[in-house]
């Protein structure tokens, strides 16, 4: 197995996958969001989602009559979503793969939406890995596809050595993150704790990269895509410099 792989697989440990649904919730305003998107292509719509999580979000698409791909590093949180499957001839499957290879073994011009949600982009944790990630999708999107992205405004953090990201909260547990500097390199430590106040380790020195918006609009035209739209959330509020979080919109 590669090096870069098992770094993937390091980025979400077993013990999340518990408590996923709770912290990664799918809002109202996300459904409405990629239903906009979706009516712009002819049905089933092909949708590809990068870091698919326990696949709520994907079996919400699939039961909409959206063809889903969903991939995942996290064998835990794969078997979670595939324990959702409500009948085997739901459009949906999933694989155990990194983004780094999914042009070996997806379709090429295939997806009328590859989306990544929930910050899950820092894991392509250099500028040369970032730079291929754009490059790749375009590769895999169809003609006037959508790549959507969804992650931390990191123009805010630029100055700091240590981002301490909003806790995530449920009933039974939350998750704390944090983004810290070591020399030219950032790492991400993420620790969840339980009803029972036990702390669990979900992420431990996983290298992350810092994606800004200015990178975005620059990697995404360096890869052959034609615009970008960048928004604050998923109501389409106008996104300004001091928006907490990017929704980006690539086509």
């Amino acid at each position: 197995m590669r090096f870069d792989f098992i770094i993937f697989i390091m980025e979400i440990n077993q013990n999340i996958a518990e408590y996923y649904d709770e912290l990664y919730p799918v809002t109202e305003e996300q459904k409405v969001f990629y239903q906009k998107k979706m009516i712009l292509f002819k049905k089933p719509v092909k949708f590809l989602q990068i870091g698919c999580g326990s696949g709520t979000f994907e079996h919400n698409l699939a039961r909409e009559g959206s063809d889903v791909t969903g991939i995942e590093t996290s064998q835990e949180l794969l078997e979670s979503a595939n324990r959702k499957r409500r009948t085997q001839l739901m459009a949906v499957r999933y694989f155990q793969m990194s983004s780094l290879e999914m042009t070996r073994f997806l379709g090429k011009n295939f997806y009328n939406i590859i989306s990544i949600l929930n910050g899950r982009i820092v894991f392509t944790h250099d500028k040369t890995l970032m730079r291929k990630f754009f490059f790749d999708c375009r590769q895999l999107v169809s003609e006037n596809g959508l790549l959507i992205l969804e992650l931390p405004n990191f123009e805010n953090y630029s100055e700091l050595e240590k981002i301490e990201f909003p806790v995530r909260e449920s009933i039974r547990s939350n998750l704390k993150s944090v983004i810290e500097k070591r020399g030219e390199n950032f790492y991400l430590e993420q620790v969840l704790t339980n009803s029972n106040d036990k702390k669990l380790v979900v992420t431990q020195n996983a290298p992350v990269y810092l994606l800004t918006t200015s990178e975005i609009e620059s990697f995404a035209l360096e890869a052959g895509f034609s615009k970008v739209e960048l928004y604050s959330d998923f109501a389409e509020n106008p996104f300004t410099e001091k928006s907490q979080r990017v929704v980006a919109v690539v086509s």
